[in-house]
């Protein structure tokens, strides 16, 4: 009969993983071109200049690109604030989607 072994795997401490919450990224993001995905059928390219624990998001110089059935409608905003209930994706660094 065979006998099985009862192994963890334990790490060391430079082998150890850090931990970043999803708030603590976007915070790092702040001054940065960021694209964002809304459930609806908007996207939206701009520089994040702040967001609260809702992820509502305020951005500045910003595209907005809206889906549409004659094709992709582009926008130039000066500032937006974004509904965080809304927000599906957050792409830092990100230029948004190509147009044909």
């Amino acid at each position: 009969m065979a006998t099985v072994e009862n192994t963890s795997v334990s790490t060391t401490t430079s082998e150890q993983v850090s931990q970043i919450l999803p708030l603590e990224l976007i915070e790092k993001c702040i001054g940065s071109k960021i694209w964002i995905a809304m459930k609806n059928d908007k996207e939206f390219v701009g520089t994040l200049l702040g967001f609260d624990t809702y992820v509502n998001i305020f951005l500045k110089d910003v595209t907005e690109y809206e889906y549409t059935p004659e094709g992709i409608k582009t926008i130039k905003l000066d500032n937006i604030l974004l509904n965080g209930n809304h927000v599906c994706l957050l792409i830092p660094e990100g230029s948004g989607p190509k147009i044909n």
